[in-house]
Protein backbone atom coordinates (compact mmCIF):
# COMPACT_ATOMS: atom_id res chain seq x y z
CA UNK A 1 0.00 0.00 0.00
CA UNK A 2 1.38 3.32 -1.02
CA UNK A 3 1.54 6.69 0.95
CA UNK A 4 -1.61 7.47 -0.95
CA UNK A 5 -3.80 4.67 -0.07
CA UNK A 6 -4.77 5.73 3.20
CA UNK A 7 -6.29 3.87 6.01
CA UNK A 8 -9.98 4.20 5.87
CA UNK A 9 -12.05 6.36 8.37
CA UNK A 10 -14.56 3.92 9.98
CA UNK A 11 -17.78 5.72 11.53
CA UNK A 12 -19.88 3.95 13.44
CA UNK A 13 -23.70 5.17 12.22
CA UNK A 14 -23.76 5.51 8.03
CA UNK A 15 -27.42 6.78 7.95
CA UNK A 16 -26.00 10.20 7.73
CA UNK A 17 -28.85 12.86 7.42
CA UNK A 18 -29.25 15.45 5.12
CA UNK A 19 -27.71 18.19 7.37
CA UNK A 20 -24.80 16.23 7.79
CA UNK A 21 -24.00 15.75 4.35
CA UNK A 22 -24.29 19.63 3.98
CA UNK A 23 -20.98 19.73 6.15
CA UNK A 24 -17.05 20.01 5.52
CA UNK A 25 -15.92 17.90 2.04
CA UNK A 26 -14.02 16.55 5.30
CA UNK A 27 -17.44 15.20 7.01
CA UNK A 28 -18.30 13.89 3.45
CA UNK A 29 -15.34 11.67 3.34
CA UNK A 30 -15.33 10.74 6.62
CA UNK A 31 -19.28 9.56 5.71
CA UNK A 32 -18.02 7.86 2.80
CA UNK A 33 -15.11 6.73 4.38
CA UNK A 34 -17.42 4.06 6.41
CA UNK A 35 -18.95 2.89 2.99
CA UNK A 36 -15.27 1.34 2.00
CA UNK A 37 -13.96 4.92 0.70
CA UNK A 38 -10.22 6.18 1.12
CA UNK A 39 -9.05 9.49 0.46
CA UNK A 40 -5.64 11.37 0.10
CA UNK A 41 -4.55 14.27 2.76
CA UNK A 42 -1.99 16.45 2.97
CA UNK A 43 0.63 14.72 2.18
CA UNK A 44 -0.31 14.76 -1.73
CA UNK A 45 1.43 16.78 -4.02
CA UNK A 46 -0.71 20.33 -4.32
CA UNK A 47 -3.84 19.64 -7.09
CA UNK A 48 -4.76 16.14 -6.04
CA UNK A 49 -6.94 14.23 -4.32
CA UNK A 50 -7.13 10.55 -4.17
CA UNK A 51 -10.41 8.63 -3.66
CA UNK A 52 -8.79 5.23 -3.07
CA UNK A 53 -11.23 1.89 -3.20
CA UNK A 54 -11.01 0.44 1.06
CA UNK A 55 -12.80 -2.70 0.99
CA UNK A 56 -10.17 -5.10 -1.14
CA UNK A 57 -7.54 -7.84 -0.06
CA UNK A 58 -3.86 -6.84 -0.57
CA UNK A 59 -3.80 -8.98 -3.84
CA UNK A 60 -6.44 -7.32 -6.00
CA UNK A 61 -5.37 -5.64 -9.04
CA UNK A 62 -5.66 -1.88 -9.10
CA UNK A 63 -7.27 0.40 -11.97
CA UNK A 64 -6.01 3.71 -11.76
CA UNK A 65 -8.19 6.51 -13.18
CA UNK A 66 -7.11 10.22 -13.43
CA UNK A 67 -9.46 13.07 -13.54
CA UNK A 68 -8.41 16.32 -14.58
CA UNK A 69 -10.14 19.34 -14.69
CA UNK A 70 -10.59 22.51 -14.27
CA UNK A 71 -11.23 23.17 -9.83
CA UNK A 72 -9.77 26.61 -9.32
CA UNK A 73 -9.25 29.78 -11.59
CA UNK A 74 -12.10 31.42 -13.98
CA UNK A 75 -13.30 28.04 -15.01
CA UNK A 76 -13.45 26.44 -11.42
CA UNK A 77 -17.40 26.34 -11.63
CA UNK A 78 -16.81 23.41 -14.12
CA UNK A 79 -15.37 21.66 -11.05
CA UNK A 80 -17.11 22.68 -8.47
CA UNK A 81 -19.00 18.96 -8.20
CA UNK A 82 -16.21 16.76 -8.87
CA UNK A 83 -15.42 15.40 -5.77
CA UNK A 84 -19.26 14.87 -5.01
CA UNK A 85 -19.61 13.16 -7.99
CA UNK A 86 -16.28 11.01 -7.31
CA UNK A 87 -17.82 10.13 -3.72
CA UNK A 88 -20.63 8.33 -5.57
CA UNK A 89 -18.82 6.78 -8.02
CA UNK A 90 -16.64 5.02 -5.29
CA UNK A 91 -19.80 4.45 -3.09
CA UNK A 92 -21.20 2.16 -6.14
CA UNK A 93 -18.03 0.43 -6.15
CA UNK A 94 -16.95 0.47 -3.13
CA UNK A 95 -16.50 -3.64 -2.97
CA UNK A 96 -14.69 -3.36 -6.49
CA UNK A 97 -15.28 -3.61 -10.43
CA UNK A 98 -15.24 -7.54 -11.49
CA UNK A 99 -14.46 -7.71 -15.19
CA UNK A 100 -14.25 -10.94 -16.72
CA UNK A 101 -14.21 -12.79 -13.43
CA UNK A 102 -11.79 -10.70 -11.82
CA UNK A 103 -12.36 -7.79 -9.03
CA UNK A 104 -10.09 -5.21 -9.74
CA UNK A 105 -10.01 -2.20 -7.24
CA UNK A 106 -10.31 1.33 -8.47
CA UNK A 107 -8.16 4.68 -7.38
CA UNK A 108 -9.56 7.83 -8.84
CA UNK A 109 -6.59 10.54 -8.65
CA UNK A 110 -8.25 14.10 -9.60
CA UNK A 111 -6.05 16.45 -10.98
CA UNK A 112 -6.78 20.27 -11.02
CA UNK A 113 -5.91 22.61 -14.05
CA UNK A 114 -5.83 25.64 -12.53
CA UNK A 115 -7.93 26.68 -15.35
CA UNK A 116 -5.05 27.31 -17.64
CA UNK A 117 -3.89 24.68 -20.80
CA UNK A 118 -0.40 24.41 -19.23
CA UNK A 119 -1.47 23.55 -16.43
CA UNK A 120 -4.03 20.65 -17.60
CA UNK A 121 -0.88 19.46 -19.61
CA UNK A 122 1.34 19.26 -16.61
CA UNK A 123 -1.04 17.40 -14.51
CA UNK A 124 -1.54 14.84 -17.21
CA UNK A 125 2.09 14.81 -17.44
CA UNK A 126 2.56 14.36 -13.81
CA UNK A 127 -0.05 11.32 -13.82
CA UNK A 128 1.12 9.55 -16.70
CA UNK A 129 4.71 10.00 -15.44
CA UNK A 130 4.38 9.91 -11.43
CA UNK A 131 1.02 7.63 -11.14
CA UNK A 132 1.45 5.78 -13.72
CA UNK A 133 -2.16 5.36 -14.31
CA UNK A 134 -4.23 3.07 -16.95
CA UNK A 135 -7.31 5.59 -17.93
CA UNK A 136 -7.32 9.09 -18.16
CA UNK A 137 -10.59 10.88 -17.86
CA UNK A 138 -10.65 15.02 -18.38
CA UNK A 139 -13.73 17.38 -19.14
CA UNK A 140 -15.02 20.99 -19.39
CA UNK A 141 -14.10 23.13 -22.33
CA UNK A 142 -10.87 22.77 -24.98
CA UNK A 143 -8.41 24.70 -22.43
CA UNK A 144 -8.87 21.70 -20.79
CA UNK A 145 -9.25 18.85 -22.71
CA UNK A 146 -6.91 19.21 -25.80
CA UNK A 147 -3.64 19.14 -24.10
CA UNK A 148 -4.70 16.54 -21.91
CA UNK A 149 -5.64 14.93 -24.71
CA UNK A 150 -2.24 15.32 -26.53
CA UNK A 151 -0.30 14.23 -23.45
CA UNK A 152 -2.35 11.24 -23.33
CA UNK A 153 -1.65 10.55 -27.37
CA UNK A 154 1.94 11.39 -26.68
CA UNK A 155 2.46 9.09 -24.01
CA UNK A 156 -0.09 6.06 -25.52
CA UNK A 157 -2.14 6.04 -22.54
CA UNK A 158 -5.86 5.62 -23.02
CA UNK A 159 -7.84 8.86 -22.57
CA UNK A 160 -12.00 9.51 -22.88
CA UNK A 161 -13.59 13.19 -22.25
CA UNK A 162 -16.44 15.54 -22.34
CA UNK A 163 -17.78 18.59 -22.55
CA UNK A 164 -16.07 20.70 -25.33
CA UNK A 165 -17.95 20.72 -29.00
CA UNK A 166 -16.31 17.46 -30.64
CA UNK A 167 -15.59 19.43 -33.57
CA UNK A 168 -12.78 21.60 -30.92
CA UNK A 169 -11.22 18.13 -29.83
CA UNK A 170 -11.28 16.61 -33.19
CA UNK A 171 -9.93 19.42 -35.77
CA UNK A 172 -8.33 21.62 -32.99
CA UNK A 173 -5.70 18.57 -32.14
CA UNK A 174 -4.74 17.50 -36.03
CA UNK A 175 -7.83 15.51 -37.50
CA UNK A 176 -8.51 16.96 -41.27
CA UNK A 177 -11.87 15.79 -43.30
CA UNK A 178 -11.61 12.73 -45.47
CA UNK A 179 -8.16 11.51 -43.78
CA UNK A 180 -7.58 8.64 -41.23
CA UNK A 181 -7.31 9.61 -37.84
CA UNK A 182 -3.89 10.74 -36.46
CA UNK A 183 -5.22 9.56 -32.60
CA UNK A 184 -5.03 6.11 -31.92
CA UNK A 185 -5.32 6.62 -28.00
CA UNK A 186 -8.15 8.98 -27.38
CA UNK A 187 -11.67 9.72 -27.66
CA UNK A 188 -14.33 12.40 -27.09
CA UNK A 189 -17.97 12.27 -27.02
CA UNK A 190 -19.87 15.86 -26.62
CA UNK A 191 -22.78 17.99 -28.65
CA UNK A 192 -20.92 19.66 -31.93
CA UNK A 193 -21.30 23.02 -33.71
CA UNK A 194 -24.32 21.71 -35.53
CA UNK A 195 -26.02 20.63 -32.56
CA UNK A 196 -26.44 24.29 -32.05
CA UNK A 197 -27.47 25.01 -35.57
CA UNK A 198 -30.03 22.80 -35.06
CA UNK A 199 -30.80 23.84 -31.34
CA UNK A 200 -30.87 27.96 -32.55
CA UNK A 201 -32.96 27.26 -35.49
CA UNK A 202 -35.55 26.08 -33.38
CA UNK A 203 -35.56 27.55 -30.10
CA UNK A 204 -35.10 31.45 -32.27
CA UNK A 205 -38.21 30.21 -34.21
CA UNK A 206 -40.16 30.90 -30.48
CA UNK A 207 -39.55 34.09 -30.58
CA UNK A 208 -40.94 36.85 -33.32
CA UNK A 209 -37.69 38.88 -34.57
CA UNK A 210 -35.82 40.51 -37.23
CA UNK A 211 -33.66 37.51 -37.71
CA UNK A 212 -30.45 39.82 -37.69
CA UNK A 213 -28.14 38.04 -35.43
CA UNK A 214 -25.14 39.29 -33.57
CA UNK A 215 -22.30 36.94 -32.87
CA UNK A 216 -19.74 37.67 -30.42
CA UNK A 217 -16.58 34.82 -30.31
CA UNK A 218 -13.63 34.92 -29.27
CA UNK A 219 -10.13 33.99 -30.75
CA UNK A 220 -10.16 30.79 -29.55
CA UNK A 221 -10.62 26.80 -30.41
CA UNK A 222 -13.92 27.22 -29.74
CA UNK A 223 -14.95 30.61 -31.29
CA UNK A 224 -12.69 29.80 -34.17
CA UNK A 225 -14.72 26.47 -35.01
CA UNK A 226 -18.34 27.70 -34.07
CA UNK A 227 -17.16 30.89 -36.83
CA UNK A 228 -16.25 28.02 -39.57
CA UNK A 229 -19.41 26.11 -38.85
CA UNK A 230 -22.02 27.67 -36.99
CA UNK A 231 -22.34 30.97 -38.47
CA UNK A 232 -23.00 29.66 -41.96
CA UNK A 233 -25.57 27.13 -41.28
CA UNK A 234 -27.75 29.98 -39.14
CA UNK A 235 -26.80 32.03 -42.91
CA UNK A 236 -28.41 28.80 -44.64
CA UNK A 237 -31.78 28.98 -42.61
CA UNK A 238 -32.25 32.87 -43.33
CA UNK A 239 -30.28 34.17 -40.61
CA UNK A 240 -28.60 37.80 -41.30
CA UNK A 241 -25.27 37.29 -38.82
CA UNK A 242 -23.36 40.13 -38.07
CA UNK A 243 -20.03 38.92 -37.03
CA UNK A 244 -17.89 41.34 -34.77
CA UNK A 245 -15.27 39.64 -35.59
CA UNK A 246 -12.34 37.67 -33.36
CA UNK A 247 -11.42 39.20 -29.87
CA UNK A 248 -8.70 38.20 -27.29
CA UNK A 249 -10.42 36.42 -24.13
CA UNK A 250 -9.86 38.82 -21.05
CA UNK A 251 -10.90 41.75 -23.13
CA UNK A 252 -12.45 44.51 -20.89
CA UNK A 253 -14.39 47.27 -22.93
CA UNK A 254 -16.54 45.88 -25.71
CA UNK A 255 -18.13 49.61 -26.78
CA UNK A 256 -16.82 48.60 -30.27
CA UNK A 257 -18.77 45.40 -30.77
CA UNK A 258 -21.64 46.99 -29.12
CA UNK A 259 -21.97 50.10 -31.13
CA UNK A 260 -21.78 47.28 -34.20
CA UNK A 261 -24.91 45.19 -33.13
CA UNK A 262 -26.91 48.59 -32.36
CA UNK A 263 -26.21 49.78 -35.65
CA UNK A 264 -26.97 46.26 -37.23
CA UNK A 265 -30.20 46.43 -35.49
CA UNK A 266 -29.24 42.92 -34.17
CA UNK A 267 -32.14 41.47 -32.21
CA UNK A 268 -30.76 37.98 -31.34
CA UNK A 269 -27.13 37.81 -29.83
CA UNK A 270 -25.13 35.27 -29.67
CA UNK A 271 -22.27 34.32 -27.58
CA UNK A 272 -19.57 31.27 -26.68
CA UNK A 273 -17.32 33.40 -24.64
CA UNK A 274 -14.38 32.62 -21.52
CA UNK A 275 -17.35 33.17 -18.83
CA UNK A 276 -16.05 35.87 -16.79
CA UNK A 277 -15.94 37.78 -19.99
CA UNK A 278 -19.58 37.48 -20.50
CA UNK A 279 -20.87 39.23 -17.26
CA UNK A 280 -18.54 42.32 -18.53
CA UNK A 281 -19.72 42.78 -21.92
CA UNK A 282 -23.99 42.23 -21.03
CA UNK A 283 -23.37 44.85 -18.29
CA UNK A 284 -21.67 47.31 -20.85
CA UNK A 285 -24.48 46.06 -23.13
CA UNK A 286 -27.15 47.32 -20.71
CA UNK A 287 -25.45 50.69 -19.86
CA UNK A 288 -25.16 51.35 -23.73
CA UNK A 289 -28.89 50.28 -24.73
CA UNK A 290 -28.45 46.97 -26.68
CA UNK A 291 -29.74 44.68 -23.82
CA UNK A 292 -32.88 46.31 -23.87
CA UNK A 293 -32.96 45.79 -27.96
CA UNK A 294 -32.19 42.33 -27.91
CA UNK A 295 -35.11 39.49 -27.75
CA UNK A 296 -32.99 36.82 -27.47
CA UNK A 297 -29.67 36.78 -25.67
CA UNK A 298 -28.41 33.01 -26.13
CA UNK A 299 -25.28 31.97 -24.29
CA UNK A 300 -23.11 29.09 -24.80
CA UNK A 301 -19.72 28.30 -22.47
CA UNK A 302 -20.52 31.11 -20.46
CA UNK A 303 -24.19 31.56 -18.00
CA UNK A 304 -23.93 27.42 -17.73
CA UNK A 305 -24.28 27.85 -13.96
CA UNK A 306 -26.91 29.15 -11.32
CA UNK A 307 -23.76 31.12 -9.94
CA UNK A 308 -22.80 33.07 -12.85
CA UNK A 309 -26.51 34.09 -13.51
CA UNK A 310 -27.40 35.04 -9.95
CA UNK A 311 -24.12 37.19 -9.69
CA UNK A 312 -25.97 39.51 -12.47
CA UNK A 313 -28.86 40.15 -10.56
CA UNK A 314 -32.28 41.00 -12.79
CA UNK A 315 -29.91 41.21 -16.07
CA UNK A 316 -29.51 37.60 -15.54
CA UNK A 317 -33.00 36.45 -15.46
CA UNK A 318 -34.89 35.69 -18.86
CA UNK A 319 -31.33 34.47 -20.74
CA UNK A 320 -31.24 31.45 -22.63
CA UNK A 321 -29.16 29.23 -23.22
CA UNK A 322 -28.92 25.61 -23.97
CA UNK A 323 -27.99 22.21 -21.91
CA UNK A 324 -25.87 19.07 -21.94
CA UNK A 325 -27.71 17.94 -19.15
CA UNK A 326 -30.68 18.49 -16.98
CA UNK A 327 -32.03 17.40 -14.05
CA UNK A 328 -35.24 16.20 -16.14
CA UNK A 329 -33.03 14.14 -18.32
CA UNK A 330 -34.93 10.47 -18.13
CA UNK A 331 -31.67 8.87 -17.47
CA UNK A 332 -29.92 7.28 -15.29
CA UNK A 333 -26.18 7.05 -14.47
CA UNK A 334 -24.00 3.77 -14.20
CA UNK A 335 -21.23 4.68 -12.64
CA UNK A 336 -23.24 6.56 -9.23
CA UNK A 337 -26.67 4.35 -9.69
CA UNK A 338 -28.73 7.05 -9.54
CA UNK A 339 -31.37 8.94 -11.87
CA UNK A 340 -30.77 12.31 -13.37
CA UNK A 341 -33.04 13.93 -10.41
CA UNK A 342 -31.41 11.98 -8.08
CA UNK A 343 -27.61 12.94 -8.49
CA UNK A 344 -29.18 16.94 -9.02
CA UNK A 345 -30.86 16.54 -5.69
CA UNK A 346 -27.49 14.62 -3.96
CA UNK A 347 -25.74 17.24 -5.12
CA UNK A 348 -28.17 20.05 -3.43
CA UNK A 349 -27.96 18.50 -0.67
CA UNK A 350 -24.24 17.73 -0.28
CA UNK A 351 -23.04 21.11 -1.64
CA UNK A 352 -25.65 23.25 -0.26
CA UNK A 353 -25.73 24.86 -4.01
CA UNK A 354 -28.17 24.67 -7.06
CA UNK A 355 -27.33 21.61 -9.14
CA UNK A 356 -25.48 22.66 -12.40
CA UNK A 357 -24.88 21.45 -15.72
CA UNK A 358 -21.31 19.81 -15.37
CA UNK A 359 -22.19 17.18 -12.57
CA UNK A 360 -24.62 15.21 -14.64
CA UNK A 361 -21.77 15.36 -17.77
CA UNK A 362 -19.15 14.39 -15.49
CA UNK A 363 -21.59 11.50 -14.17
CA UNK A 364 -21.60 10.81 -17.87
CA UNK A 365 -17.76 10.14 -18.69
CA UNK A 366 -17.42 7.66 -15.56
CA UNK A 367 -20.87 6.22 -17.04
CA UNK A 368 -18.71 5.74 -20.35
CA UNK A 369 -15.15 4.99 -18.73
CA UNK A 370 -16.77 2.08 -16.56
CA UNK A 371 -18.66 0.72 -19.23
CA UNK A 372 -15.38 1.16 -21.46
CA UNK A 373 -13.39 -0.70 -18.46
CA UNK A 374 -16.26 -3.58 -18.80
CA UNK A 375 -15.97 -3.67 -22.27
CA UNK A 376 -12.47 -3.89 -22.53
CA UNK A 377 -12.19 -7.28 -20.68
CA UNK A 378 -8.65 -6.77 -19.52
CA UNK A 379 -8.93 -3.24 -18.54
CA UNK A 380 -4.78 -3.10 -17.41
CA UNK A 381 -4.42 -3.76 -21.07
CA UNK A 382 -4.18 -0.28 -22.89
CA UNK A 383 -4.19 -1.72 -26.30
CA UNK A 384 -7.48 -3.67 -25.27
CA UNK A 385 -9.09 -0.43 -23.19
CA UNK A 386 -8.64 1.83 -26.42
CA UNK A 387 -10.23 -0.87 -28.67
CA UNK A 388 -12.79 -0.72 -26.54
CA UNK A 389 -13.49 3.31 -26.81
CA UNK A 390 -13.06 2.69 -30.31
CA UNK A 391 -16.09 0.10 -29.99
CA UNK A 392 -17.93 1.41 -27.17
CA UNK A 393 -22.16 2.02 -27.49
CA UNK A 394 -22.90 3.30 -23.19
CA UNK A 395 -26.04 3.93 -21.73
CA UNK A 396 -24.84 7.41 -19.50
CA UNK A 397 -26.53 10.25 -17.67
CA UNK A 398 -26.34 12.36 -20.64
CA UNK A 399 -28.18 9.40 -23.63
CA UNK A 400 -26.90 6.80 -25.57
CA UNK A 401 -22.87 7.35 -26.44
CA UNK A 402 -22.37 5.61 -29.44
CA UNK A 403 -18.59 5.86 -30.80
CA UNK A 404 -19.24 3.09 -33.82
CA UNK A 405 -21.80 5.74 -35.84
CA UNK A 406 -20.04 9.12 -34.64
CA UNK A 407 -19.75 12.53 -36.44
CA UNK A 408 -16.13 11.49 -36.71
CA UNK A 409 -13.07 9.30 -35.64
CA UNK A 410 -12.96 8.97 -32.34
CA UNK A 411 -15.49 10.58 -31.87
CA UNK A 412 -18.91 10.50 -30.02
CA UNK A 413 -22.27 12.62 -29.74
CA UNK A 414 -24.41 13.67 -27.46
CA UNK A 415 -27.52 16.18 -27.81
CA UNK A 416 -28.55 19.79 -26.39
CA UNK A 417 -31.86 21.41 -25.14
CA UNK A 418 -33.24 24.80 -25.18
CA UNK A 419 -33.41 26.76 -21.62
CA UNK A 420 -33.89 29.65 -19.92
CA UNK A 421 -32.81 31.32 -16.93
CA UNK A 422 -35.96 32.41 -15.07
CA UNK A 423 -36.72 33.67 -11.85
CA UNK A 424 -37.96 30.85 -9.54
CA UNK A 425 -41.53 31.09 -8.63
CA UNK A 426 -41.15 28.86 -5.72
CA UNK A 427 -38.17 26.51 -4.05
CA UNK A 428 -35.03 27.27 -2.28
CA UNK A 429 -32.89 28.65 -5.33
CA UNK A 430 -34.02 31.84 -6.75
CA UNK A 431 -33.55 30.89 -10.22
CA UNK A 432 -35.18 27.90 -12.34
CA UNK A 433 -34.05 26.73 -15.87
CA UNK A 434 -37.14 24.98 -17.64
CA UNK A 435 -36.40 23.03 -21.08
CA UNK A 436 -38.57 25.14 -23.85
CA UNK A 437 -36.34 23.34 -26.99
CA UNK A 438 -35.92 19.89 -27.28
CA UNK A 439 -35.52 19.85 -31.52
CA UNK A 440 -32.11 18.44 -31.06
CA UNK A 441 -32.54 15.66 -28.01
CA UNK A 442 -36.36 15.07 -28.72
CA UNK A 443 -36.18 11.98 -26.32
CA UNK A 444 -36.24 15.27 -23.72
CA UNK A 445 -39.61 16.22 -22.51
CA UNK A 446 -40.24 20.08 -22.12
CA UNK A 447 -40.83 22.12 -19.44
CA UNK A 448 -41.68 25.37 -20.49
CA UNK A 449 -42.31 27.42 -22.86
CA UNK A 450 -39.61 30.28 -24.31
CA UNK A 451 -40.28 33.65 -23.68
CA UNK A 452 -38.06 36.91 -25.41
CA UNK A 453 -35.44 38.60 -23.06
CA UNK A 454 -36.43 41.63 -21.31
CA UNK A 455 -34.10 43.59 -19.57
CA UNK A 456 -34.39 43.64 -15.88
CA UNK A 457 -36.71 40.85 -15.80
Amino acid sequence: MSDRDLPNRQMSDCNTSDKALKQSPLSRRKFLGGMGVALGSSVLPAGFTVFSSAARASSDPVIKIGFISPRSGPLSVFGEGDEFLVEQVMRQFSQGLTIDGVKYALDIIIGDTRSDSIGASLKAKELIDGDHIDFMLTSSTPETVNPVADACEAAGVPCLSTTAPWESFYFGRGGIPGQASPFKWTYHFCFGVMDFAQLYIDQWQKVDTNKRVGALLPNDADGNAIRGLLLPALEKEGFTVVDAGPYENGTSDFTQQINLFKKEKCEIFNTFPFPPDFPVFWRQAAQKGLAKRVKVAQLAKAGLFPAEIESMGKLGYGLHSGAYWHKDFPFTSLSTGLSCAEIADGFEKTMDKQWNQQVGANAALFDAAISALVQSNDPKNKVALATALSQLQADTAVGRVDFKNGPAPNCARAGLVGVQWMKSKQGPWPLELPIVSNANLPSVPLTGTMTRYKLGG
